[in-house]
């Protein structure tokens, strides 16, 4: 399960709805036994040398940063986010081939430059996503 307050979903929807292209971010805050609470986000910059609109990558350094922000916080890097611009919130081929396992990863889809669904995943042991319930 992931817990995430309200003014953090509001604060990703609204750094999603704001690019027409895939954006992207770091979720922080504590993991109890699979159960992550989120306290906090970090927009990252998406780097995709692909298409931006169907894509994203983070660049290795602001992973680092995220790492060091986290050590520095005492939090956990517990996921990231992205959007799904006129797509819906199911994770892609490449969303897969590309996850970490231990991640929590929010898909935010943005219908026409407007939040239409918000989803998290997780890969299972067999390196297939799985839904993971948000409670808010």
């Amino acid at each position: 399960m992931l817990r995430i307050n309200s003014a953090l979903l509001e604060e990703i929807i609204a750094n999603v709805e704001h690019f027409s292209d895939e954006c992207c971010g770091f979720l922080f805050g504590h993991d109890m036994y699979g159960d992550r609470t989120l306290t906090k986000t970090m927009v990252a910059k998406n780097v995709t040398q692909g298409e931006r609109h169907r894509e994203f990558e983070i660049a290795p350094l602001d992973y680092l940063k995220a790492e060091r922000f986290a050590e520095q916080n005492n939090l956990a890097l517990v996921g990231i986010y992205h959007s799904h611009p006129n797509c819906p919130a199911i994770p892609s081929e490449r969303d897969r081939l590309c996850a970490q396992p231990y991640l929590s990863y929010i898909i935010v889809s943005v219908m026409n430059n407007k939040f239409a669904d918000i989803r998290s995943w997780r890969l299972n042991a067999d390196f297939q996503f799985e839904e993971e319930k948000i409670n808010n």
